[in-house]
């Protein structure tokens, strides 16, 4: 995922992509739990599904659209895949083994895995596909994703070659990768990306490769079909290859590109679609009725402080203050119920150990909880403080935003709030300006205040929380901590209960220091045919895998 496409992700995958929301020597070997339906259901065949923009790539390196992405998670698969509540299954790889220092990881790989063309997906797939992205040749934004393979980052910056790699095939199906640090959460890496591709098919067709349906091959449970490149429907097609086929009850998914909700919501109720966006006014009105669904994105919304510019936002209790002057459910009913308040700074969809890391944090975390809680007579107490250790009477910022109608309402709202609470002490104006703009200001620090989102790529606290280390690129306000570094760095390790431990001492400290004041995770509100059974969000997009339709 690009950088663009994460800090932007707060307005842009709100239109167009959906989330539901080892220790030693370790082995590990699971199998799919997904529900079915009972013996005797009638399915219906296919399912016409909608996007609210066109496709740029099925190629996986370079891919960088969530249209795109939502299209390539159907249609390739990985070593593992993500289930439902982010739980990682098998994918091509039957079971995997970790050294004890976590350097070394080792992939059994499944022999009965085929292409769409019928050729056998095998280890040296995976070594391929592998350094063709992280060749500066390729010019992948995904470099990122192999972050602490040996060489991963020295080959993107053109230091090393790619065949220096830290993947290796041994024989057919044993792919072996080694580490220059250990990643506790690399299952979870490959089950979002690090994709095979088919040697023999990049080399027939080149750079055309992925720019067409029909220029690519593909080892998921679905294939592409009908996109020209340029057009607004095509399908995903079932793989008969598909090792896993027989679990797979959709033939087709027939998908077609819908920018406008009022548009997509007069295909649902025709029946020419099966699922559609809602917009705010559209979701209050269809609450509660059949086929109404809220979909929580793994993304973050908050307001970043600069640290480093303003010395104002190097006083904690200023930070906390504003924080606790936020009615944040009072925010959320004006710009949609939908989304969800946020009591920490990873997204409602982290997991860790199969376990919502949200949830255990809120639970282990009572003493912060109140700085991410709505209570004017704190804030003002704790404003107060501020004022005097700042040895000012006075408080003056600018917000800056987006320009679309949301953030509009969500700057008007904080600008009151904060007035309300503190009156003539605190000036707060306003800035609202095109995205791209904001983001150019934001990733060069000029700024004071500035309400955006953050999404990450996988679902693991690391991913959040390492963000917000010292150095960071997203951590927009240069914020520093060596406590918060100590305890990130520390969660690189194979021990999971020092790495929880870790990881929720990290997070502790991101809600008791205020660095950033999370607000709320996005979500979204879709009508979805009751008779679909199975649908998995798995982060930005669907699964189609185990989704089945059941007859009318």
């Amino acid at each position: 995922m690009s950088n663009f496409k994460k800090i932007i992700s707060g307005t842009m995958i709100a239109a167009s992509a959906l989330l539901l929301g080892a220790c030693a020597k370790s082995s590990s070997n699971s199998s799919s739990s997904n529900s079915k339906a009972p013996v005797g259901t009638s399915y219906e065949k296919s399912i016409n599904w909608m996007t609210t923009s066109e496709l740029e790539s099925l190629d996986p390196a370079k891919a960088d659209d969530t249209a795109s992405e939502e299209q390539i998670a159907n249609t390739y698969e990985g070593l593992y895949r993500l289930g439902k509540n982010s739980k990682v299954e098998p994918g091509v790889a039957v079971s995997s083994s970790v050294s004890k220092d976590g350097l070394t990881w080792t992939f059994n790989l499944r022999k009965n895995a085929k292409w769409s063309n019928g050729d056998p997906v095998t280890a040296d797939d995976f070594v391929y596909a592998w350094r063709r992205q992280v060749d500066p040749k390729t010019a992948s934004s995904q470099v990122n994703n192999y972050q602490g393979i040996k060489n991963a980052i020295k080959i993107s910056e053109g230091k090393k070659k790619a065949k220096t790699l830290g993947v290796k095939a041994e024989g057919k199906y044993k792919l072996v990768v080694q580490f220059e640090t250990p990643v506790p959460y690399f299952k979870v890496v490959t089950a979002i990306s690090l994709k095979p591709l088919d040697s023999k098919a990049v080399n027939k067709y080149g750079k055309k490769y992925g720019t067409k349906s029909e220029y690519a091959v593909y080892n998921g449970p679905f294939t592409s079909a009908g996109w020209t490149g340029s057009s607004l429907t095509w399908k995903l097609a079932k793989n008969k290859y598909y090792w896993d086929a027989k679990n797979v009850k959709l033939d087709s998914v027939n998908y077609s590109v819908q920018k406008t909700p009022a548009t997509d919501y007069n295909l649902y109720q025709t029946g020419k679609l099966d699922a559609a966006i809602l917009d705010t006014q559209a979701a209050k009105s269809m609450k509660g009725k059949k086929g109404y669904t809220v979909l929580t994105l793994g993304n973050t919304t908050y307001l970043s402080y600069n640290y480093k510019k303003e010395k104002m936002f190097r006083n904690a209790n200023l930070r906390r203050a504003l924080s606790m002057a936020i009615n944040r459910k009072q925010l959320l009913a004006t710009i949609g119920d939908y989304n969800t308040q946020a009591t920490t700074f990873s997204a409602t969809n982290v997991v860790l150990d199969d376990e919502n890391f949200a949830d255990y944090v809120e639970k282990h975390d009572t003493d912060n909880n109140k700085y991410v809680e709505y209570d004017k007579t704190e804030a003002q107490k704790y404003f107060k403080k501020a004022l005097k250790e700042l040895k000012t009477k006075k408080i003056s910022f600018t917000l800056m935003a987006d320009d679309d109608d949301s953030y509009k309402k969500q700057t008007e709202f904080i600008q009151s709030a904060l007035t309300e609470a503190f009156g003539d002490q605190i000036s707060v104006s306003v800035s609202n300006l095109p995205k791209t703009t904001r983001v150019a200001r934001q990733l060069a620090g000029k700024y004071q205040v500035v309400l955006g989102g953050l999404t990450s790529d996988f679902p693991d606290p690391y991913h959040f929380l390492s963000y917000m280390t010292s150095g960071q690129a997203y951590n927009f306000g240069k914020w520093t901590n060596k406590s918060y570094d100590k305890a990130v760095k520390a969660s690189l390790t194979m021990n999971k209960q020092k790495r929880k431990a870790a990881l929720l001492k990290a997070e502790q400290i991101i809600i008791n220091q205020q660095p950033v004041s999370p607000l709320y995770h996005m979500g979204q509100a879709w009508m979805i045919r009751p008779n679909i059974k199975n649908l998995v969000f798995n982060g930005e997009y669907p699964d189609f895998k185990h989704t089945y339709a059941v007859k009318n």
